[in-house]
């Protein structure tokens, strides 16, 4: 009696799927070796526009006001809502409150509070 032939896996559609992996990624290379100059010309140009514009810092995030750019924001801004109430964007955790708060305090008379 012969013995039975072990079940072997068919290896193609993962050897397929690697192949075509393989030749995504080296035309990907191929690609950003072709387009570098270009691109190098284009990220050159667009610092020379900055630079002549005058144009601001790039926004970290675009989700707050305050956490765009935290040098042009206002102080209340992070406290639109209310001074207690919880951060509403990710991003509030990662950029602090812009500063220095000054020395002004909470009262009820123009003297407390210009102080």
């Amino acid at each position: 009696m012969s013995q039975p032939r072990p079940y072997r896996r068919p290896l193609t559609p993962v050897f397929t799927a690697l192949g075509l992996l393989l030749a995504l990624g080296a035309a990907q290379a191929v690609h950003a070796l072709a387009t570098a100059p270009r691109e190098a010309a284009r990220i050159a140009a667009n610092r020379a526009l900055v630079r002549d514009l005058g144009l601001s810092d790039l926004a970290l995030f675009t989700e707050a006001r305050y956490t765009r750019h935290p040098a042009l924001a206002d102080n209340a801004s992070a406290f639109q809502d209310a001074p207690g109430s919880f951060e509403h964007f990710p991003s509030g955790s990662f950029v602090p409150p812009a500063g220095p708060w000054g020395t002004a305090k909470l009262g009820f008379a123009p003297q407390e509070v210009t102080q």
